[in-house]
This record gives structure tokens, C-alpha cells and sequence, in this order.
């Protein structure tokens, strides 16, 4: 008889996550994974077959946690401008790196690894980008100023603020002091009212 689990699954893929984000999928290895989830090898391994598995199911808690809060963020009835919900978003993020989180955004910094030349996990990063986006264009349908806009231009506009929103995650994560993380929000609002005008 197989003797039961002796930990909890949710518990191990949320430590797991915490060394990919920390490290990246490339650099965290099955040592550093052993001990941030506390876990023998042959738990793991039985728990989740390789790291790749692991890290397909980290990324789907991850969307399900960061790109739900995004998207409930961005469709936000209490603030009826979209342009407000899209700016906050930046906001919050620009706050969490100079405040002293430098994480970035797990999606965001798998977007720029050599990880996507896995096609697996290039469509679990695209699915959750997708999902952002989304949130982006579900917020410029409630822009006053956007709202007008055809499918197509949405769809670019947010495209254009997607990009935006993954340097600036990206950025956050390098330290460096370009003050781009300290003006992202001014950008992303620069940008909006150009479109606007």
C-alpha cells in the first residue's frame, strides 16, 4: 500500500514558486528546489515528475493569483475610468520594486529567458501575458477617451502597454538606476493621452 503524502501540494508548488521568482527557471537548481520546498528528491520527483512540470505548475498558480489580481484590478467597477484602473496597475507595480521588492514578475521574467524556447512553457508565459492584456483591453473599453476605439486598435494599444508593463517588471529585477521603474507611471499616462488626442 502506498504510504501518503507527507506534505501539502499547494504548500510546495507556493515554496517552489518563491525560488523560480528568486532565481529564475534557468538558475534554480534541483538543490536550491530541495530546500526551498523541503523536500527529499524522490518526493519531489514522485510529487512532480521533473522541474519542468513543477515550474508549467508554478506559472498556472501564478496566473491564477497575479494575472487574477491584474484583470480584477483592471475590470474594477469601483473606478469607472479605465485609464485610472490601467494607471494603478502601474502604480502598485512601480511601488512593490521601490519599496525594495525586486521579484519583477514571474510571467514577465520567464518572457525574457532561455526558457522560451521550451514551446510548453512559452504558451503557459503567453496564456498568462494573454490574460493581462485582456485586463488591459477590458480597461480601455471603459476609458472614456478609448472606448471608441475598433477591436484592432484596442488590441494595439494594449499590445503597446503590455510592453511596457513587462519592462517595467523587468527592470525591477536589474537594480539598475535608470529611473525608469521611478517614471513608468508618467510614461504609461503620457502615452494614453497621446492616443487620446
Amino acid at each position: 500500500m502506498a504510504r501518503p503524502r507527507e506534505f501539502d501540494t499547494d504548500d510546495a508548488i507556493r515554496n517552489a514558486m518563491g525560488v523560480f521568482w528568486e532565481k529564475g527557471y534557468q538558475d534554480a537548481s534541483l538543490p536550491d528546489l530541495l530546500e526551498g520546498m523541503g523536500l527529499t528528491r524522490g518526493s519531489l520527483y514522485k510529487a512532480f515528475k521533473d522541474k519542468k512540470t513543477l515550474f508549467l505548475l508554478v506559472l498556472e498558480h501564478y496566473e491564477d493569483a497575479a494575472v487574477g489580481a491584474a484583470q480584477a484590478r483592471l475590470s474594477d467597477p469601483e473606478i469607472p475610468d479605465g485609464r485610472e484602473r490601467i494607471l494603478g496597475l502601474f502604480e502598485a507595480s512601480a511601488a512593490v520594486a521601490l519599496e525594495g521588492d525586486h521579484r519583477g514578475c514571474l510571467l514577465c521574467t520567464a518572457a525574457a529567458g532561455f526558457e522560451m524556447s521550451d514551446p510548453e512553457i512559452a504558451a503557459a508565459v503567453q496564456q498568462g501575458l494573454e490574460g493581462i492584456r485582456a485586463g488591459l483591453e477590458t480597461a480601455l473599453r471603459a476609458s472614456p477617451v478609448h472606448h471608441a476605439l475598433d477591436d484592432a486598435a484596442r488590441r494595439a494599444l494594449a499590445n503597446v502597454i503590455l510592453t511596457h508593463y513587462i519592462g517595467l517588471r523587468v527592470l525591477a529585477r536589474s537594480h539598475l538606476p535608470l529611473g525608469a521603474v521611478e517614471t513608468s507611471v508618467q510614461g504609461v499616462a503620457r502615452l494614453l493621452e497621446a492616443q487620446a488626442a
